[in-house]
């Protein structure tokens, strides 16, 4: 029997979050949280919008996903975020328990597995789903901010 609510379907909702960024000018990072198979929270980079440098994608799951449930423990939620978190956010996934962490492409330089940030013991890692996806929004992104400048 086919799942139709998988870690795939779940990434393409928050690679569609990603696309939104992109077209605002927002460096093209798309998240969204789940519980049970259903979105709680959807949400993308707002760091320009902002000018805020922690309006990260995840930040501002969290804070919708905490504000849905009501509490700031998100233990039964999963994370599904196109581009691998940073140290900052991989922080936050700790302090608000995140059962699981699904993301898109790697960050070899900022990504939290590279810096050796410290995950919440219980908070399962899938990583590389729609990679390549994932990483040629970012790619596409500052190729073309490059060519204005």
């Amino acid at each position: 029997m086919i799942q139709p609510f998988d870690d795939i379907y779940f990434m393409k909702k928050a690679f569609q979050e990603a696309e939104n960024a992109f077209d605002k000018g927002e460096i093209p990072v798309g998240a969204v949280i789940v519980l049970k198979d259903q979105i709680i929270a959807r949400a993308h980079n707002l760091t320009e919008t902002l000018n805020d440098v922690t309006a990260h994608a995840e930040m501002q799951a969290f804070t919708s996903a905490a504000d849905f449930l009501g509490g700031k423990y998100l233990k039964e939620c999963v994370l599904y975020v196109t581009l691998e978190p940073c140290q900052m956010c991989a922080g936050a996934s700790y302090w608000a328990q995140i059962g699981k962490i699904v993301y898109g492409a790697s960050e070899p330089e900022r990504g939290f597995k590279n810096l050796q940030t410290t995950l919440h013991p219980k908070t399962k890692v899938i990583g590389g789903i729609l990679e390549n996806e994932c990483s040629q929004i970012l790619k596409r992104f500052f190729i073309e901010k490059r060519n204005l400048n």
